[in-house]
């Protein structure tokens, strides 16, 4: 059996040292905290056996360091296939309008990306993207407000308007 209270502890008074020290080594404080948090569901899952170790600590931090040039990797290997073969063509059934929101989308906040997709193409309630967010409806509306905002400029040149975003056509326009 796990040891929570164990676990906990270990978690609340190693995650900030050993955040700040991959953050350090991969130099991406986002990178970091991804690779810290999945170093750390691993240790739990392996509590038990980790728990045991002369250095839990370096454990996850290794884990994590691991993970981070796991990722690094990946994304080299991803930029390298792009520059050799060129961008992946388009799906012959996907429409341009798609292809259109998807780029303006990955140009924005993932909250925000998140709050637009499910709202505007899920179909979800403010009250329904907070509850499964676990954020605050008023941080879910500030977030739909900002998207909204920031995807203007970037869908403008096609065929969506202000109104298709969800905000005001001003009588001039």
């Amino acid at each position: 059996m796990r040891d929570q209270a164990g676990f906990d502890e270990f978690y609340a008074a190693s995650v900030r040292r050993v955040t700040s020290q991959v953050h350090a080594m991969t130099g991406s404080r986002a990178e970091a905290e991804d690779a810290v948090q999945e170093a750390y569901a691993r240790a739990w899952q392996r509590w038990a056996t980790v728990s045991g170790y002369a250095d839990p600590e370096g454990w996850v931090r290794t884990v994590a360091y691991r993970i981070s040039v796991s990722a690094w990797c990946k994304a080299v290997s991803r930029r390298a296939a792009h520059r050799r073969h060129g961008p992946v063509a388009a799906d012959a059934g996907v429409s341009p309008d798609y292809v259109a929101i998807i780029a303006a989308l990955r140009q924005i906040s993932a909250d925000q990306r998140q709050a637009i997709v499910l709202h505007h193409l899920v179909g979800l309630s403010v009250a329904e993207i907070a509850r499964d967010t676990k954020v605050p409806a008023g941080t879910v509306k500030a977030r739909l407000s900002r998207g909204r905002r920031a995807l203007l400029p970037l869908l403008a040149d096609g065929p969506f308007d202000r109104a298709r975003l969800g905000q005001e056509v001003p009588s001039d326009a």
